[in-house]
């Protein structure tokens, strides 16, 4: 009986939709950057530097993922500092990726996010501002290495399309526990 009644009024006077119209946008701010979070997000505590058997055994487990899927990639492996700990390229793999996946790795450490959050919020979130930032890059296949609730470091792919490069990346990062 209710939903009769609104839509009756609806229909009887449409300046009634602009009203709730404006009530809901009210309750929102009016650019979602002006929000302000109650935690601070990506705060993940650093810890100790990854060591390079680690950093290898990630890489290991990243290129065999690739291979089986046929994929040629290069893989990086950076500490908590976001240094360069370790590095692969399979044969055949794109030579400009050699950066890219450093970059990914570096970027992942250093802004303690996996770097499709860059890509989303330049691209979903129309943010485009985010690309400026330095050592940002708008392209996922960048993860964090976590242990312990601790950032030792993080993986970068790249050879392929950026869905096929964090294929390839979570499984290296899941050799972190």
């Amino acid at each position: 009986m209710k939903l009769k009644s609104i839509l009756a009024a609806v229909v009887l006077c449409p300046a009634l939709l602009v009203s709730v119209d404006c009530l809901a946008e009210e309750a929102k701010p009016a650019n979602p950057l002006d929000a302000v979070p109650e935690k601070m997000n990506f705060d993940i505590p650093y810890g100790a530097p990854i060591s390079l058997e680690r950093a290898t055994v990630a890489i290991n487990a990243a290129v065999a993922e690739a291979k089986k899927r046929g994929w040629k990639m290069n893989v990086a492996v950076v500490d908590s500092g976001a240094n360069l700990v370790a590095f692969q390229r399979m044969d055949g793999a794109q030579l400009a990726s050699i950066q890219i996946s450093e970059h990914k790795a570096r970027a992942a450490a250093s802004f303690r996010r996996e770097t499709k959050v860059f890509e989303n919020a330049i691209q979903v979130n129309n943010m485009p501002y985010v690309a400026t930032l330095d050592g940002a890059i708008g392209s996922r296949g960048g993860i964090p290495l976590v242990e312990d609730g601790k950032l030792i470091g993080a993986i970068g792919c790249s050879g392929g399309s950026g869905s096929q490069d964090e294929v390839v990346c979570k499984v290296g990062a899941a050799t972190i526990k």
